[in-house]
């Protein structure tokens, strides 16, 4: 009896808002949670993120999250200095369970039960991830952050969360950029670049648009995983992307 109330407890009560996906993956980068920082934490975006993954969840929605750690330790920028790449990797997926702690405790601080599954084993800060235990987690209503990457070096970020998302079964995996979509180049550098509404797998791999890397995007393609790219500075758009509005563009 004691354990089912506990289940209880940790569920949300749902809104009665509409929203086309029930179980989704979100991809942040390190970069994201460093606000006007060069390098760190930034506590206030930590938190504006933290409440907007809560009103998603307050939606019914099962939400999964994989940060990168590039605000602390990038393995490639470490193997272009001399660093032997796989050393260089596994630094960079410690930065990913910094990132991950840091978020876990920004939403608890806002009242969402959260889980941080790390694929380096180190059960004195988190749980080893175990995918049946990881999708109990969700169906209970709890956030569940995935650190320390696919726990293999030569992999990126992006390929841990399309390979998360594709073992979670999720319907969709978005992309929390600095921007409002895909574009055909940067628009930061570029004021003639075309921004895309929908795209498909071949065409992000065709024109190598850089919204995944090629791994990720050949293994949403795999299995069936739209990939929603949106701008996570822009607020509340990660709410209105999972009920079809906003600007964001569509893999698929």
């Amino acid at each position: 009896m004691p354990s089912n109330l506990a289940e209880q407890k940790d569920m949300p009560t749902p809104l009665s808002t509409p929203t086309r996906y029930k179980r989704v993956l979100l991809k942040l980068s390190g970069e994201a949670l460093m606000g006007g920082r060069d390098y760190g934490l930034d506590p206030e975006i930590l938190t504006r993120v933290a409440h907007e993954i809560k009103s998603v969840i307050e939606m019914g929605v099962q939400v999964s999250l994989v940060i990168g750690g590039g605000n602390i330790f990038r393995g490639v920028s470490g193997a272009a200095q001399g660093m032997d790449r796989a050393t260089a990797d596994y630094m960079g997926m410690l930065a990913t369970v910094i990132n991950a702690l840091a978020m876990q405790n920004a939403l608890e601080k806002a009242g969402v039960p959260v889980r941080v599954l790390s694929a380096i084993p180190m059960s004195s800060v988190c749980e080893p991830y175990i995918r049946r235990r990881a999708m109990r987690h969700m169906e209970k209503g709890r956030v569940v952050i995935f650190a320390a990457g696919t726990g293999n070096p030569f992999f990126t970020t992006d390929s841990a969360a399309a390979l998360r998302a594709s073992e979670m079964q999720c319907d969709a995996l978005l992309k929390a950029t600095k921007v409002d979509g895909v574009y055909s180049a940067d628009p930061a550098k570029d004021k003639n670049a075309k921004r895309y509404d929908r795209l498909s797998y071949l065409d992000v791999l065709s024109q190598d648009l850089q919204v995944m890397d090629t791994s990720a995007i050949s293994l949403a393609r795999q299995s069936k995983i739209p990939i929603l790219v949106f701008s996570i500075y822009t607020e509340g758009m990660f709410a209105q992307v999972m009920q079809g509005k906003g600007r964001f563009t569509i893999v698929e």
